[in-house]
């Protein structure tokens, strides 16, 4: 999956210019591999959220929860399609997903359910949409090699924690949630992401080394609290994993968990202080 990740960054970077050292040679349209890439992600990340839902006895209102999660994983691309939409985009793409969702509750259930169904398919929306957007973001708005500094910081924390935890741990981070969670987890995932943050702040000049130490250990903690939130829709529905599509991780949704609070807040960290 990294191999196959860093391929596609390199060819979206080709593709639009942005691994060139000239900024004339960039292209008006940026990020368009990167945006096709995170809305399938997010996609089959919302069908295994209805999957987790059902177990409840809750509807995740699909198509229209799935055309959601595309429209406003891609909120930063179409702006550079379609310039007239500017700051309009957002707003009206949220009053019309939410629109979309009630007339589907409408048609297929009527009055029963409304709460529920449409309190879930909301949820759904922001969590994998709204949130995911900010990896697009930081592509187009940051820049690439930014963009995969912040994947590979997060997915590096999520390896510290996992061989940290195996073979060091013992006190329990969060037990209702995860139990296999631990605080020596927690720590692996700090010296990984500080490390990997720093490896990328002196490789392409992304940051100070000092702000890549304070960067790294961020992402971790974050990323860890992302990592948890999953943990707790899946413990709700009573399952280990979100499915059985990625042998070896569980689902798409325990791949992509833990970038989704994190890459929030790498956005705003690297908008005020890179």
């Amino acid at each position: 999956m990294t191999v196959v990740c860093t391929g596609l960054v390199v060819i979206d970077g080709w593709l639009d210019g942005s691994l060139t050292a000239s900024p004339s040679d960039d292209k008006q349209v940026q990020g368009t591999v990167v945006a096709l890439l995170i809305a399938a992600a997010l996609v089959l990340g919302c069908l295994e959220l209805s999957r987790l839902a059902a177990a409840k006895g809750l509807v995740v209102l699909n198509p229209s929860s799935a055309v959601g999660v595309v429209l406003l994983s891609t909120a930063w691309y179409w702006p550079q399609v379609f310039p007239f939409s500017g700051q309009l985009y957002l707003p009206a793409v949220l009053v019309l997903v939410l629109m979309g969702v009630l007339l589907q509750q409408y048609l297929a259930f009527g009055v029963e359910g409304v709460l529920h169904n449409c309190g879930i398919s909301c949820f759904a929306m922001i969590y994998l949409g709204l949130l995911g957007a900010f990896v697009l973001a930081i592509r187009i708005d940051a820049g690439l090699w930014e963009m995969f500094a912040v994947i590979c910081v997060v997915k590096a924390s999520d390896i510290g924690a996992y061989t940290s935890g195996r073979m060091f741990g013992r006190h329990k981070l969060a037990p209702r949630v995860s139990p296999g969670k631990t605080w020596e987890g927690m720590a692996g995932a700090l010296l990984a992401g500080v490390v990997v943050s720093f490896a990328f702040a002196k490789g392409f000049g992304i940051m100070s080394a000092w702000l890549a130490l304070v960067f790294g250990a961020c992402l971790a903690v974050v990323g860890q609290f992302s990592d948890l939130v999953e943990s707790m829709l899946k413990r709700d529905a009573g399952r280990k994993d979100s499915s059985s599509s990625v042998p070896g991780f569980g689902g798409i949704l325990d791949v992509i968990d833990s970038p989704l609070f994190a890459t929030p807040f790498a956005y705003v960290f690297l908008r005020l202080f890179a």
